[in-house]
C-alpha cells in the first residue's frame, strides 16, 4: 500500500530537519514512487513554504544569516535556557575553572552561578561580564580584544592569544545551528573562532542549544558534533537527533524546565 502526501511530507521534513537536504532520487527509491511524484510533492511543499527547491531535491528554509540582536534573542525559548542553564551550572564544581562564550543561553549558566565564590569564569561575552561585575561571588577573567558592537563581545587575535594562556575544566559552547553535514555552526565566523578556541583550552566541551538550534546550519563552522563530550538540551530536540548523539555516545542531558 502505498504512502499518502500527508505520509510522505512527514517523513520529508523530519529528514529536512536533520540533514538540511532532501534528493528526488532517494526519496523515490525510500517510498517506491517515481521521481514525477517526489517532483511534484516537493513544489507543494514550497507552495507552503516549508522548503525550498534546489537542483536534484530541496533544502531547508533557513531563518536567515543574520542573526537577531542580542536583546530579542534572549526572549525566545527563555524557559528553556533557564533550564539548560540551571543544569549546566550543577555540573560546575567549586574549585573549577571554567569558559562560556557569547550566547543567550550561557548567559543563563552566568545567573545561576551568582553565589558559587569558589567557581573562575572566563568569558568573551559582554552581557556575561556584566552580571558578573553586579552578582558573581566568585573570579571572572574576561578575554579583551576588538569588541564587535553587534554581538555584544571581543574577538580578534588579541582574545585568542588571553585565551591560549589558560587551561580549564570545563568549556560550555552555544550554537546558532548543529546539523549532520555542518556540525555545530554559529552566525558569526569571529564568534565561531572564539567558541573553536574555548573548546581547545578545556578538558571537556559542553554544548548548550535548545531544541530550534537542531537541524539547522549557519554561517561559521565551530566544531563537529563529535569534538564535544556532552550536550544540554530541552525536551523538544528531535528523535533523530536523540539517536545520532547516543550512536556518538556523546551523554545528553535534558533537564526538567521549570512551570
Amino acid at each position: 500500500m502505498s504512502l499518502t502526501y500527508e505520509e510522505r511530507k512527514h517523513t520529508i521534513l523530519t529528514q529536512l530537519a536533520v540533514q538540511g537536504k532532501v534528493q528526488v532520487q532517494t526519496l523515490a527509491r525510500l517510498f517506491q514512487v517515481s521521481t514525477e511524484t517526489i517532483r511534484r510533492d516537493l513544489d507543494r511543499l514550497e507552495k507552503e513554504g516549508e522548503l525550498r527547491k534546489v537542483y536534484g531535491g530541496a533544502v531547508r528554509i533557513r531563518s536567515g544569516m543574520v542573526e537577531a540582536p542580542f536583546h530579542k534573542r534572549s526572549q525566545l525559548q527563555l524557559q528553556e535556557k533557564q533550564a539548560i542553564g540551571a543544569a549546566a551550572a550543577a555540573l560546575i564544581e567549586d574549585g573549577e575553572t571554567i569558559m562560556l562564550d557569547n550566547g543567550t543561553t550561557t548567559i543563563e549558566i552566568m545567573r545561576h552561578l551568582q553565589h558559587r565564590s569558589q567557581v573562575t569564569v572566563i568569558t568573551n561575552s559582554v552581557p556575561i561580564l556584566t552580571i558578573a561585575m553586579e552578582s558573581f561571588a566568585g573570579k571572572i577573567i574576561f578575554a579583551g580584544g576588538e569588541i564587535h558592537t553587534a554581538v555584544q563581545a571581543s574577538t580578534g587575535p588579541a582574545a585568542h592569544e588571553m585565551l591560549d594562556q589558560f587551561k580549564v575544566n570545563k568549556a560550555f559552547i552555544s550554537a546558532g545551528g548543529i546539523s549532520f553535514s555542518d556540525g555545530i555552526t554559529d552566525y558569526v565566523l569571529e564568534e565561531a573562532l572564539i567558541s573553536r578556541k574555548m573548546m581547545e583550552r578545556a578538558e571537556e566541551a559542553i554544548l548548550v542549544a535548545d531544541h530550534t538550534k537542531f537541524g539547522r546550519s549557519t554561517f561559521a563552522k565551530i566544531a563537529p558534533v563529535e569534538h564535544i563530550s556532552m550536550v544540554i538540551t530541552d525536551s523538544g530536540c528531535p528523535a533523530e537527533w536523540m539517536e545520532h548523539l547516543r550512536r556518538l555516545e556523546i551523554e545528553t542531558i535534558i533537564p526538567v524546565r521549570a512551570i
